[in-house]
């Protein structure tokens, strides 16, 4: 349990210094990197009968959704498309409520698919920056 714990708490400090160096376009790489996890988590706590760690990381990554939709800038983003990627959030928001309220790995798995494809078209943008 001791090893657990240490290892938690590297992981802490590993990220803190990894989102303090990082620029904002890997900051949401790094979100979305976090959603992903957390709905990887939640599909094996929901194989296992975890409940309430299922509810725990699906609502971790409804918040890492959220928060990506929070930060959409409008300033930035090409007319219509900003629309389209809030609707899209807000989707995938629904679709993990309903996955932790019915215990759907089929809407978790969508909600991912979805998700990857999103940062797959964020990460090629960080190759043309």
């Amino acid at each position: 349990m001791h090893s657990m714990k240490a290892m938690r708490q590297y992981q802490k400090v590993n990220a803190h210094a990894q989102t303090s160096e990082a620029s904002p376009h890997r900051l949401v790489q790094m979100l979305m990197e976090g959603g992903l996890d957390r709905m990887a988590q939640a599909k094996g706590f929901m194989a296992r009968g975890e409940i309430g760690r299922k509810g725990e990381m699906l609502c971790k990554a409804i918040d890492i959704i959220h928060g990506l939709r929070l930060g959409l800038d409008p300033e930035k983003a090409e007319p219509g498309y900003l629309d389209d990627l809030e609707a899209l959030y807000g989707y995938m928001i629904e679709r993990l409520t309903e996955a932790n309220r019915n215990n759907d790995p089929a809407a978790i798995d969508e909600v991912a698919r979805l998700l990857i494809t999103v940062k797959s078209g964020w990460d090629a943008i960080a190759h043309v920056e």
